[in-house]
């Protein structure tokens, strides 16, 4: 987090200036100590991960602090898309928020209105919060910094919203989505490779880089991020915190025995 009067590149304006799609990866230990390491190991970003990991919102917090002060940036999955973690991660300082279950456009559209300040949304000014360095930030800067710079992103996860993905990515504010792979492929009952949601992966694709909002996604391996890279995701979330100690747990114990 930047000083008072120092500028910061938020992740939407970073997503936008970057060269490469950006990886990172998700964060559902409860400890600090991971974070650091994923930053000494050269990832872009994090997910802290409040739907599927027991991550509170003062964990949360002293996440970013230490992320932030670490060189990387910081979305937050919130737990659902009701809209009651919104306005205090937006508060602490976080680079982004990713809303997930998001079905319709109405959803889509509430959830984006909550993270823009009026007139253009419902966000509360908290210039005395870490947003706004305690009210050492300019007002119209933390102002321009959370409208212009914080990722709005929502996640697209059954078949209907990325059919109407061109309405939900036509929002005003909205600068981001992130296809849910894993439950598209629960909710339809299809594998990823059939060929129906591969169609419906290259129609969001498609429909985003034609409005430049950029598209994510999760993976397990490097090897599938570059896949995904390449084939136009400009941000690819890999693995996790957990599954990559498990990983290497697992390795060295089965190269021993």
């Amino acid at each position: 987090m930047a000083r008072s009067g120092m500028a910061r590149l938020g992740f939407a304006r970073r997503l936008a200036s970057a060269e490469r799609c950006l990886i990172g990866t998700w964060v559902k230990i409860p400890a600090l100590e991971p974070i650091e390491i994923l930053a000494d190991a050269g990832f872009d970003y994090i997910v802290i991960d409040q739907e599927h990991a027991p991550l509170t919102f003062e964990f949360a917090y002293q996440a970013t602090v230490v992320a932030q002060g670490a060189g990387l940036s910081v979305v937050v999955r919130v737990p659902d898309r009701s809209g009651s973690h919104l306005q205090r991660l937006l508060d602490a300082g976080v680079d982004g928020v990713l809303v997930p279950r998001v079905t319709t456009v109405d959803e889509a559209s509430t959830a984006v209105r909550q993270m823009l300040f009026s007139p253009r949304g419902d966000r509360g000014l908290g210039t005395t919060s870490r947003a706004g360095r305690w009210g050492g930030l300019d007002r119209d800067e933390y102002l321009r910094f959370g409208d212009e710079e914080v990722l709005r992103a929502v996640q697209l996860e059954d078949r209907g919203s990325i059919e109407d993905a061109e309405a939900i990515l036509d929002i005003d504010g909205l600068n981001g989505v992130f296809l849910g792979m894993g439950d598209l492929t629960l909710s339809t009952g299809l594998p990823q490779s059939d060929p129906s949601l591969q169609k419906l992966t290259d129609f969001l694709l498609s429909a985003a880089q034609a409005r430049d909002i950029p598209v994510g996604t999760a993976v397990g391996t490097a090897a599938q991020a570059r896949e995904a890279a390449d084939r136009g995701f400009r941000y690819v979330m890999v693995s996790n915190d957990t599954s990559l100690l498990r990983s290497a747990a697992t390795s060295v114990v089965a190269d021993f025995l």
